[in-house]
């Protein structure tokens, strides 16, 4: 389940850090049949902010961009339906100039930033996509005319110019972003923000049904940002107030769809669900969704079998 989610989060998450810079559109239409890219963006031509605060991710933004994320490696099947994203949109603004009589320059045709996850040497070399020194080890360039540059986000330099692209990595790569994120000033732009947005994708994720590894790793990966989110808005009283709703609408329903869900939410937060937890469940659904929705969000293990004790025969 985890790549509709992570597609969405990608989306909002580049939107939010690029919208100071300039104009942002998500799953923006590309005419000749109905395609979308991931993020378009055009810089302002005076933005509401700088971009440095952003390394590498506001580099990319100084142009015209189109983003494209992907969760897993893409196959070359994959870029090239990019590519022709790409190539329409250019078609696509080149027309508009002529109706305006109007020139568009070369170098004014946007650009194409395929993030990936990882991406193997042949895959690569398949694309005749070469490193450049100016933009440093990770970032790798097709032929000029194609306007395509690939990010190999596992392979960037871990340091807080790449932080941005590198929390859209999986595994460890994810994970080290994550808790570099998690220490930074809450003066830093946009933090509270990318705090919520991130919090809210592990919400989705832990209140699914049927949780994969990845997305135990995705939960796992979020909680340094999920512990600080909650620091920073004292836990009480607002966190509980967003997330309760997100909780008590996955609780409407049949009685074995709740268990399945007040299952993996234990597990999601616990880490397992033991004999004596399980056995805790068969009682929690008696109660009242907003009561349930309460005590999932703020017992302890501890607190909830003292609540909920086995019953001997």
């Amino acid at each position: 389940m985890t790549r509709q989610p992570h597609d969405q989060l990608a989306k909002q998450y580049l939107a939010e850090l690029l919208a100071p810079l300039g104009k942002v559109e998500t799953s923006r239409d590309v005419k000749s049949e109905v395609r979308q890219v991931d993020v378009w963006f055009v810089p302002a031509s005076s933005p509401a902010t700088d971009a440095p605060h952003l390394g590498l991710l506001g580099k990319i933004a100084s142009g015209s961009c189109l983003l494209e994320v992907f969760r897993n490696a893409p196959t070359a099947t994959e870029v090239r339906h990019c590519q022709s994203k790409l190539f329409s949109l250019h078609g696509e603004l080149l027309r508009q100039a002529r109706r305006e009589k109007q020139s568009l320059k070369e170098a004014e045709l946007p650009y194409l930033w395929i993030l990936s996850p990882t991406a193997s040497s042949q895959f690569l070399q398949g694309f005749g996509a070469q490193p450049n020194q100016q933009w440093g080890q990770g970032v790798y360039f097709l032929p000029p005319f194609e306007k395509t540059a690939i990010v190999t986000i596992n392979q960037l330099p871990v340091s807080r110019e790449t932080l941005w692209l590198r929390v859209l990595g999986k595994g460890s790569t994810q994970k080290q972003a994550i808790n570099e994120l998690a220490t930074l000033p809450s003066t830093h732009p946009g933090l509270p923000e990318i705090l919520e947005m991130l919090v809210n994708w592990r919400t989705n994720v832990q209140l699914s049904q049927n949780l994969t590894d990845e997305d135990q790793e995705i939960i796992m990966n979020l909680s340094p940002a999920y512990l600080r989110w909650r620091d920073d808005v004292q836990l009480e009283g607002k966190l509980e107030g967003k997330l309760e709703g997100k909780l008590e609408g996955k609780l409407e329903g049949k009685l074995e769809e709740r268990r399945e869900m007040v299952e993996n939410f234990l597990r999601a937060r616990f880490g397992s669900v033991d004999e004596a937890l399980s056995a805790a469940i068969a009682p929690m659904l008696e109660l009242p969704t907003e009561e349930l929705t309460r005590i999932l969000l703020t017992l302890s293990r501890e607190e909830l079998l003292e609540r909920f004790p086995r019953t001997t025969k």
